[in-house]
């Protein structure tokens, strides 16, 4: 039996006919990481510490029920899930509204910047299982100072990285990696000095592969589509990483 990783996987340009299967493909590629930002968040020892206190009161006040304890807890862990669930929803529903809403014009049709897909054969059918886009900016961009890590030099032209997504059953066989290095092989090609990407923290597997490829984590902020409250409780944070070309 061949090995998956053997398996013949095609990388090109988006085509509009890919539209339905890509924005399926990012919708998954989002909201599959509120479940793993939810299990790190409860699993955080000041959360720990709320859902226990919160327990023990509802224990304390429902006469000394278990139902209660359980109840309180489950609360708490509820409202814990909602944030991290508002905070991938909100980024979807954002990215729908605008970039994703128009690939071809906010990537094909401009300077400097592309949108791949990978493409496999899936029981006798083509179908899309990866997806890798960046965005081209020739003008200055904000580049950090010593307190946040950033990098100097070059003429200030560089490109955001988006959307490195891979289908689950796709996934471990070199497929991330291969979409990753399209996109940054096309920046050396256009002249561009260096790749910004930004990614959540619950995104250890994304993490691991462009610290492989040599992105350094410059930079951390909290700056989501939602209120900051709703941030702090999910203990989301999102990581800035750069590659100088």
């Amino acid at each position: 039996m061949a090995s998956k990783r053997n398996i013949q996987c095609e990388i090109r340009h988006y085509k509009p006919e890919d539209e339905d299967a890509v924005v399926s493909l990012f919708r998954y590629g989002i909201m599959e990481h509120i479940y793993p930002a939810f299990f790190k968040a409860m699993s955080n020892p000041d959360h720990m510490g709320v859902t226990l206190s919160i327990s023990m009161a509802g224990y304390v006040l429902g006469g000394s029920s278990y139902f209660m304890a359980l109840l309180a807890g489950g609360a708490w862990a509820g409202l814990v899930y909602y944030c991290c669930y508002e905070i991938y929803d909100g980024y979807l529903r954002e990215r729908l509204r605008t970039d994703m809403g128009d690939i071809q014009g906010h990537f094909l049709d401009r300077p400097d910047s592309c949108f791949w897909v990978a493409e496999a054969v899936v029981w006798g059918r083509p179908k899309v299982v990866g997806m890798v886009a960046v965005v081209g900016r020739r003008q200055e961009k904000e580049r950090g100072d010593s307190a946040n890590g950033g990098f100097d030099g070059g003429d200030g032209s560089y490109a955001e990285l988006n959307w490195a997504i891979v289908s689950f059953p796709r996934r471990r066989q070199g497929l991330g990696t291969r979409l990753v290095q399209t996109a940054l092989d096309f920046c050396q090609e256009c002249g561009l000095d260096s790749v910004v990407l930004e990614t959540s923290s619950a995104q250890t597997a994304a993490l691991a592969l462009y610290r492989k490829l040599g992105f350094e984590h410059t930079f951390t902020h909290t700056n989501t589509h939602v209120h900051r409250w709703v941030t702090k409780l999910a203990r989301v944070s999102v990581l800035r990483m750069e590659m100088v070309l």
